[in-house]
């Protein structure tokens, strides 16, 4: 008997209540409800997993090419002798200082002469004369390291402008050579004969210094004229009646002394610079950690230390924090435990809508508004008590400060408010209930309770604060140098640079692969290194106050 296939069961008709049955259970996509939602987040989960590596990635690959190319900035600046004339190039500098101390006194005793005294410009400036002779005098003490520095500074840039030059012609003829592979015949040997028509010099660093090191026995010569000129006008200073400016004058004459002790080892160093001396590449990476210098773009040389734009950064953090703080922590128990049902409708939606306003706007009314009315406030005359007033510059740390407390405010608000929200009802009734005063129960019972919250509040604010560009951009005045902290409470009103601010302002202008371009990108590796320690305190204090209670 021939074998016949069996043709398969009909499939059984649905009706409409099974079909939304099975829609409803998932059936149709080959999972179940719960199976769908999990492979949902898990999915969510995954690819917020990917996109961190790849920033990671992206940010710490490109940061670290910053090591050997700044290795080589620093072996040029060595043997094209750049180093030796910065030895003498930072004496001149220290004695310019003096200088300008010199004459930061004369406009205090000129404004005493006008102001206080009543005279005129012209009668001020001719009671001056002794002192603007002495000053002159010890400015043109320096002239001829000046001379001298000049001709070293010619010889050194020019050496360095020639083999950057020679650098540049061999990645020329390097991509001339990348071009030859895959191309036709005829345009391969095109490539070849320009690249071999390239003609790259070859400098012999240790010839080309030579003239570098024959003026040093002129600068030790000028040094010896310079200490005798200046230990002969400090001998014979000129005396102000006013007690202030004589002190003043008497402290000069210590740092006269100081800086004559400073020029033998200035000498020292140059009569035993070493040029062959290698530089490590850990030296390549201190020069970035714990340089005290960013200066991009130089004729001279490129510096690239993050210690300034770190010091602007915290300074102004610290500030922002010193203001929000207080303001967020408050108004949020304040709304939480003592207004009423009206005033939280009233006051907490305008705290909270603050974080809505754009940065940029923020940072306009800084420009236009607060920079202004602060540096006009210092102005008057019943406030020159206050350290750093009168205000100089209206774009400075405490402008950008202000602006980033009033955004850090509804953060830590909001935060703060939940934490103390959340805190049990039987612990205040059970305190009260105990004899407690109102305020005793929210300091020590109902504020403790809530105290890991609280320090998240702040912790998430100040990674508000640290991570804020425009407004720094705007605000904080952008001079990369370390803040005067000499100057006691008076470094809040001087104008910062930042980390976020430098990027931010650079980047776009920057080459790509260049050094300055992947320096920006160890800036960044630095500000992700800073939100990851933030996050692990805040875990490591939220656990901590947790585990206690």
């Amino acid at each position: 008997m021939p074998a016949t296939l069996e043709s398969p069961p009909p499939s059984p008709r649905l009706t409409t209540r099974e079909v939304l049955l099975r829609k409803r259970r998932g059936w149709f996509f080959g999972m179940t409800g719960d199976q769908f939602v999990k492979y949902v987040f898990q999915g969510n989960a995954a690819i917020s997993i990917i996109v961190l590596a790849l920033i990671t990635f992206t940010i710490f690959s490109d940061a670290v090419g910053f090591i050997p190319k700044n290795h080589d900035n620093l072996v040029i600046y060595r043997q094209a002798g750049l180093e030796l004339v910065d030895l003498l190039r930072e004496q001149v500098k220290d004695h310019r200082t003096l200088s300008r101390y010199l004459a930061n006194m004369r406009m205090q005793q000129l404004r005493e002469l006008t102001k206080k005294q009543g005279l005129t410009p012209a009668q001020a400036t001719a009671s001056l004369a002794g002192f603007d002779e002495f000053a002159n005098r010890f400015e043109d003490t320096i002239s001829e390291h000046e001379t001298i520095l000049g001709n070293m500074t010619d010889i050194a840039s020019s050496i360095k402008e020639r083999q950057k030059v020679a650098e540049d012609l061999l990645e020329a003829k390097r991509n001339l050579l990348r071009g030859m592979r895959g191309a036709p015949p005829e345009r391969a040997a095109q490539l070849r004969l320009e690249a071999e028509a390239i003609k790259i010099e070859v400098i012999n660093f240790s010839q080309e210094i030579q003239p570098l090191l024959a003026m040093n026995p002129d600068v030790f010569s000028a040094n010896t004229k310079l200490l005798s000129a200046m230990q002969q006008l400090v001998e014979n200073p000129p005396k102000f009646a006013e007690p202030s400016l004589q002190a003043k004058l008497d402290k000069f004459k210590g740092f006269v002394a100081v800086y004559a002790q400073s020029v033998p080892v200035t000498a020292q160093a140059m009569a035993t610079w070493d040029q062959t001396k290698p530089i490590g590449w850990w030296e390549s990476f201190n020069a970035f950690a714990f340089g005290r210098e960013w200066v991009t773009a130089s004729f001279w040389q490129d510096w690239y230390g993050v210690i300034p734009l770190f010091a602007g950064s915290l300074l102004i953090a610290f500030l922002a924090l010193l203001l929000a703080i207080p303001l967020g922590i408050a108004a949020a128990i304040y709304v939480n435990q003592v207004a009423k049902p009206i005033e939280q409708k009233f006051i907490k939606p305008y705290i909270e809508f603050i974080s809505a306003i754009p940065s940029v706007v923020l940072g306009f009314f800084g420009i236009a508004m607060l920079g202004e009315t602060l540096r006009r406030i210092s102005q008057l005359p019943s406030l020159d008590w206050v350290p750093g007033f009168p205000i100089a510059e209206r774009l400075n740390a405490t402008t950008a400060a202000c602006l980033l407390a009033l955004m850090a405010v509804p953060t830590i608000f909001s935060l703060a408010e939940d934490a103390i929200n959340n805190v049990p009802r039987s612990f205040r009734e059970a305190s009260l209930a105990l004899g407690a005063t109102r305020l005793q129960t929210l300091l020590h019972i109902t504020v403790p309770a809530a105290l890991s919250g609280i320090m998240a509040a702040i912790l998430l604010g100040f990674g508000r604060v640290v991570g804020e560009t425009m407004v720094v951009l705007l605000c904080a005045g952008n001079r990369i140098e370390i803040p005067d902290f000499g100057a006691g409470l008076g470094v809040i009103f001087q104008p910062v640079h930042t980390m976020t601010g430098i990027i931010a302002q650079e980047m776009g202008e920057v080459v790509r692969e260049s050094i300055h371009y992947r320096a920006l990108f160890m800036v960044g590796a630095l500000l992700f290194l800073i939100s990851l320690l933030i996050n692990w305190l805040a875990q490591k204090i939220v656990r901590r106050y947790r585990i206690s209670a």
